[in-house]
């Protein structure tokens, strides 16, 4: 199992939590929301992809269509007030928030894959920073779009009735969910990085395990190799004659005689 210590088992923990609270956030309409002062709001609640209104009509007089319930933002009745539904601002918090998105469900195949490789698979550090660097991207861009809407979500240049407009819940659990994954990110990393260390330590104390056996073996060769010769006489140079070989006297025989070998 890939989540064998205390600092996976904390990332996983995060990074599902955190991908957990971005998705409601994510399909929520519930970013900015009217606090209820107003009888008759003309502006009730919106998301990143949906707009209730009531009662609304063209802030610009233009049209005289009234528009009333929630829709997709980029719904065709909404054509005629695209200048005022959409500004800039608001596009760049969803493709931002889009992109986070996007790095949260890469991670989640990766997730399954490093929970299932074992630590000592080749493929074990190569899944810690790829998820690593996702989920650390895909918090910069959640916090990117968290920051853009913050600023101006509630400006008096867009939603009527600014004065009781709020932040929503799911605005807050998409603030939760980005920085969250900051923390999962880099503690992938630092598992990753502890991870190949100790891989580099067990390789260089193998080697030099290794190079002391054979170390030994190269010394008892070279011992064996420069060990001293036994004595042996030496052949005469050529034109030198032979030593004359001394004749020793045996035993007498039982005859009493002086028996030679020669």
């Amino acid at each position: 199992m890939g989540a064998s210590n205390r600092n996976t088992r904390i990332a996983v923990g995060l990074s599902a939590f955190s991908f957990l609270l971005f998705f409601i956030a994510f399909v929520s309409p519930y970013w900015l929301v009217t606090d209820g002062t107003l009888r008759a709001p003309r502006f009730t609640n919106l998301g990143l992809w949906e707009v209730c209104f009531n009662n609304f009509t063209d802030i610009h007089r233009f049209y005289d269509t009234v528009f009333t319930g929630c829709m997709w933002v980029f719904e065709e009745e909404y054509y005629i007030i695209h200048d005022f539904l959409l500004p800039g601002f608001y596009i760049a918090v969803q493709f931002f928030a889009t992109l986070c998105f996007v790095m949260c469900l890469i991670t989640l195949p990766l997730t399954l894959a490093f929970l299932r490789t074992s630590r000592d698979d080749d493929r074990y550090v190569v899944l810690l920073l790829t998820k690593g660097s996702c989920q650390i991207l895909g918090s910069l861009f959640g916090f990117i779009a968290v920051v853009i809407f913050g600023a101006k979500g509630d400006s008096r240049d867009w939603m009527p009735g600014w004065q009781t407009n709020d932040m929503g819940w799911a605005f807050a659990f998409a603030v939760v969910g980005a920085v969250m994954l900051l923390p999962a990110g880099i503690l992938y990393i630092v598992e990753a990085r502890r991870e190949r260390y100790k891989r580099l330590n067990e390789i260089s104390n193998r080697d030099v395990s290794e190079y002391g056996g054979q170390e030994e073996v190269y010394q008892q060769q070279a011992q064996q190799y420069f060990a001293p010769e036994s004595s042996r006489p030496r052949r005469p140079q050529p034109g030198q004659r032979a030593a004359p070989a001394t004749i020793e006297p045996s035993a007498p025989g039982p005859s009493g005689g002086i028996q030679t070998d020669i």
